[in-house]
Protein backbone atom coordinates (compact mmCIF):
# COMPACT_ATOMS: atom_id res chain seq x y z
CA UNK A 1 0.00 0.00 0.00
CA UNK A 2 1.24 3.78 -0.80
CA UNK A 3 1.05 5.15 2.51
CA UNK A 4 1.84 8.40 3.65
CA UNK A 5 3.01 9.75 7.70
CA UNK A 6 2.00 12.53 9.47
CA UNK A 7 5.13 13.01 11.45
CA UNK A 8 6.53 15.15 13.83
CA UNK A 9 10.18 13.51 14.52
CA UNK A 10 9.48 11.81 17.63
CA UNK A 11 9.89 8.20 18.28
CA UNK A 12 6.60 7.31 18.00
CA UNK A 13 5.91 8.87 14.41
CA UNK A 14 8.79 7.39 13.26
CA UNK A 15 8.46 3.62 15.18
CA UNK A 16 5.12 3.52 13.06
CA UNK A 17 6.94 4.30 9.78
CA UNK A 18 9.30 1.72 10.78
CA UNK A 19 6.00 -0.53 11.24
CA UNK A 20 4.64 0.02 7.87
CA UNK A 21 8.25 -0.41 6.34
CA UNK A 22 8.58 -3.85 7.78
CA UNK A 23 5.06 -4.96 6.91
CA UNK A 24 5.97 -3.80 3.10
CA UNK A 25 4.07 -0.64 2.74
CA UNK A 26 5.52 2.09 0.38
CA UNK A 27 6.26 5.09 2.56
CA UNK A 28 6.19 7.60 -0.31
CA UNK A 29 6.25 11.11 2.09
CA UNK A 30 6.66 12.47 5.64
CA UNK A 31 3.95 15.25 6.33
CA UNK A 32 5.18 17.58 9.00
CA UNK A 33 2.74 20.07 10.26
CA UNK A 34 4.34 23.41 12.18
CA UNK A 35 2.67 24.93 14.67
CA UNK A 36 3.52 28.15 15.91
CA UNK A 37 1.22 27.44 19.59
CA UNK A 38 3.70 25.71 21.45
CA UNK A 39 0.58 24.87 23.24
CA UNK A 40 -1.09 22.86 20.26
CA UNK A 41 -3.89 20.37 20.69
CA UNK A 42 -2.49 18.28 18.23
CA UNK A 43 1.12 19.03 17.21
CA UNK A 44 4.47 18.64 18.79
CA UNK A 45 6.64 21.77 18.43
CA UNK A 46 9.97 21.67 19.84
CA UNK A 47 12.73 20.97 16.99
CA UNK A 48 9.85 19.89 14.36
CA UNK A 49 11.48 21.93 11.78
CA UNK A 50 14.24 19.47 11.87
CA UNK A 51 12.36 16.56 10.49
CA UNK A 52 13.26 18.05 7.50
CA UNK A 53 17.01 16.74 8.28
CA UNK A 54 15.28 13.16 9.15
CA UNK A 55 13.65 12.54 6.01
CA UNK A 56 17.00 13.57 4.19
CA UNK A 57 18.54 10.75 6.05
CA UNK A 58 15.58 8.37 5.31
CA UNK A 59 15.99 9.05 1.80
CA UNK A 60 11.84 9.80 2.07
CA UNK A 61 9.91 12.59 0.52
CA UNK A 62 8.87 15.67 2.65
CA UNK A 63 6.27 18.04 3.22
CA UNK A 64 5.77 20.54 5.40
CA UNK A 65 2.44 22.88 6.54
CA UNK A 66 2.61 25.75 8.74
CA UNK A 67 -0.31 25.98 11.20
CA UNK A 68 -1.54 28.92 13.25
CA UNK A 69 -2.22 26.12 15.73
CA UNK A 70 -5.66 27.32 16.24
CA UNK A 71 -8.36 24.37 17.89
CA UNK A 72 -9.66 22.61 15.57
CA UNK A 73 -8.74 25.48 13.54
CA UNK A 74 -5.65 23.61 12.52
CA UNK A 75 -7.11 20.39 11.35
CA UNK A 76 -8.11 22.11 8.47
CA UNK A 77 -4.24 22.51 7.45
CA UNK A 78 -3.54 19.19 8.34
CA UNK A 79 -5.82 18.17 5.97
CA UNK A 80 -4.94 20.39 3.40
CA UNK A 81 -1.37 18.99 3.53
CA UNK A 82 -2.80 15.06 3.66
CA UNK A 83 -4.82 15.94 0.40
CA UNK A 84 -2.12 17.41 -1.40
CA UNK A 85 0.10 13.95 -1.11
CA UNK A 86 -1.03 12.06 -4.72
CA UNK A 87 -1.31 8.70 -5.18
CA UNK A 88 -1.92 7.29 -1.75
CA UNK A 89 -4.37 4.88 0.05
CA UNK A 90 -3.83 5.53 3.51
CA UNK A 91 -2.12 7.86 6.59
CA UNK A 92 -0.03 6.64 9.21
CA UNK A 93 0.18 8.21 12.68
CA UNK A 94 1.80 7.23 15.79
CA UNK A 95 -0.58 7.41 18.40
CA UNK A 96 -0.92 5.73 21.36
CA UNK A 97 -3.96 6.47 23.49
CA UNK A 98 -5.07 10.28 22.61
CA UNK A 99 -8.11 9.33 21.57
CA UNK A 100 -8.98 13.30 20.71
CA UNK A 101 -6.03 13.44 18.52
CA UNK A 102 -7.27 9.53 16.89
CA UNK A 103 -10.51 10.51 16.52
CA UNK A 104 -9.30 13.80 14.39
CA UNK A 105 -7.15 11.79 12.09
CA UNK A 106 -9.70 9.62 11.42
CA UNK A 107 -12.25 11.98 10.27
CA UNK A 108 -9.75 13.66 7.90
CA UNK A 109 -8.87 10.38 6.52
CA UNK A 110 -12.61 8.94 6.33
CA UNK A 111 -13.43 12.14 4.43
CA UNK A 112 -10.61 11.64 1.92
CA UNK A 113 -11.35 8.22 1.66
CA UNK A 114 -8.07 6.73 3.13
CA UNK A 115 -7.07 4.39 5.46
CA UNK A 116 -6.09 5.07 8.92
CA UNK A 117 -3.49 3.26 10.24
CA UNK A 118 -2.43 3.31 14.34
CA UNK A 119 -0.14 0.34 14.53
CA UNK A 120 0.59 1.00 18.15
CA UNK A 121 -2.57 1.77 19.38
CA UNK A 122 -3.33 1.41 23.18
CA UNK A 123 -0.18 -0.89 23.17
CA UNK A 124 1.59 -1.39 26.41
CA UNK A 125 3.97 1.22 27.62
CA UNK A 126 7.06 -0.72 28.97
CA UNK A 127 7.05 -3.74 25.65
CA UNK A 128 6.66 -0.25 23.56
CA UNK A 129 9.39 0.89 24.44
CA UNK A 130 11.23 -2.36 24.69
CA UNK A 131 10.33 -2.57 21.42
CA UNK A 132 11.81 0.89 20.25
CA UNK A 133 14.92 0.26 22.11
CA UNK A 134 15.54 -3.52 20.77
CA UNK A 135 15.07 -2.12 16.67
CA UNK A 136 18.29 -0.08 17.34
CA UNK A 137 16.37 3.66 17.59
CA UNK A 138 18.44 6.39 19.37
CA UNK A 139 15.73 8.80 21.40
CA UNK A 140 16.00 11.96 22.61
CA UNK A 141 13.94 13.64 25.45
CA UNK A 142 13.28 17.08 24.12
CA UNK A 143 10.57 18.66 26.03
CA UNK A 144 9.35 18.00 29.80
CA UNK A 145 5.94 19.19 31.64
CA UNK A 146 5.25 16.97 34.64
CA UNK A 147 6.14 16.10 38.11
CA UNK A 148 9.18 13.79 38.14
CA UNK A 149 11.08 15.28 35.22
CA UNK A 150 13.22 18.10 35.14
CA UNK A 151 15.62 20.24 33.44
CA UNK A 152 18.31 17.58 33.91
CA UNK A 153 16.12 15.38 31.20
CA UNK A 154 16.52 17.79 28.22
CA UNK A 155 18.96 16.45 25.96
CA UNK A 156 19.07 12.88 27.20
CA UNK A 157 19.23 9.80 25.18
CA UNK A 158 16.62 7.35 26.62
CA UNK A 159 18.66 3.64 26.77
CA UNK A 160 19.33 1.22 29.09
CA UNK A 161 19.62 2.75 32.65
CA UNK A 162 18.33 5.72 31.27
CA UNK A 163 15.30 3.78 30.65
CA UNK A 164 15.08 2.27 34.41
CA UNK A 165 15.63 5.29 35.28
CA UNK A 166 12.66 6.98 33.13
CA UNK A 167 10.11 4.11 34.45
CA UNK A 168 11.25 4.32 38.03
CA UNK A 169 9.72 8.20 37.91
CA UNK A 170 7.18 6.97 35.98
CA UNK A 171 5.86 4.67 38.36
CA UNK A 172 6.17 7.13 41.12
CA UNK A 173 4.80 10.30 40.02
CA UNK A 174 2.36 8.20 37.87
CA UNK A 175 2.52 9.64 34.40
CA UNK A 176 2.30 7.88 31.19
CA UNK A 177 5.88 6.05 30.17
CA UNK A 178 5.12 6.94 26.71
CA UNK A 179 4.78 10.54 27.52
CA UNK A 180 1.72 10.22 25.91
CA UNK A 181 -0.40 12.87 28.15
CA UNK A 182 2.72 15.63 26.84
CA UNK A 183 4.34 14.69 29.99
CA UNK A 184 7.51 14.89 27.54
CA UNK A 185 8.69 15.16 23.96
CA UNK A 186 11.34 12.68 22.15
CA UNK A 187 13.37 13.54 18.73
CA UNK A 188 14.92 10.39 17.07
CA UNK A 189 18.73 10.75 16.06
CA UNK A 190 19.33 8.00 14.56
CA UNK A 191 17.50 4.26 13.52
CA UNK A 192 17.31 1.38 11.31
CA UNK A 193 15.62 2.99 8.77
CA UNK A 194 18.19 6.06 8.87
CA UNK A 195 20.49 6.33 5.97
CA UNK A 196 22.41 8.62 8.25
CA UNK A 197 22.39 9.50 11.50
CA UNK A 198 21.77 13.43 12.45
CA UNK A 199 23.94 14.87 15.08
CA UNK A 200 23.41 17.52 17.77
CA UNK A 201 25.97 20.88 17.08
CA UNK A 202 24.27 23.00 18.96
CA UNK A 203 21.14 23.44 21.14
CA UNK A 204 19.97 25.26 23.91
CA UNK A 205 17.55 24.63 27.01
CA UNK A 206 14.52 26.99 27.89
CA UNK A 207 13.41 26.41 30.44
CA UNK A 208 9.79 27.95 32.37
CA UNK A 209 9.22 27.28 36.17
CA UNK A 210 8.54 23.73 35.97
CA UNK A 211 8.37 22.56 32.10
CA UNK A 212 10.88 23.20 28.99
CA UNK A 213 12.30 22.45 25.99
CA UNK A 214 15.64 21.33 24.25
CA UNK A 215 15.78 23.38 21.54
CA UNK A 216 18.19 22.15 18.41
CA UNK A 217 20.38 25.36 17.23
CA UNK A 218 21.83 23.31 14.97
CA UNK A 219 22.31 19.82 13.18
CA UNK A 220 24.00 18.32 10.67
CA UNK A 221 23.62 14.68 9.08
CA UNK A 222 26.41 12.52 9.58
CA UNK A 223 27.69 9.36 7.76
CA UNK A 224 27.14 5.88 9.54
Amino acid sequence: MNIAALFSGGKDSIFAVYDCIKKGHNVSTLISIVSKNPESYMFHYPNIRYTKQQAEAMEIKYVLQETEGEKEKELEDMKNAIHSVKNIEGIVAGGLASKYQYNRIKLITDSLKLKCLVPYWEIESKKYWNLILQAGFKVMIVGVACEGLGKEWLGRIIEGETFQELKKLAEKYQFHLAGEGGEFETFVLDGPIFKKRLEVIDAEIVWNSDSGYYLFKDVKLVEK
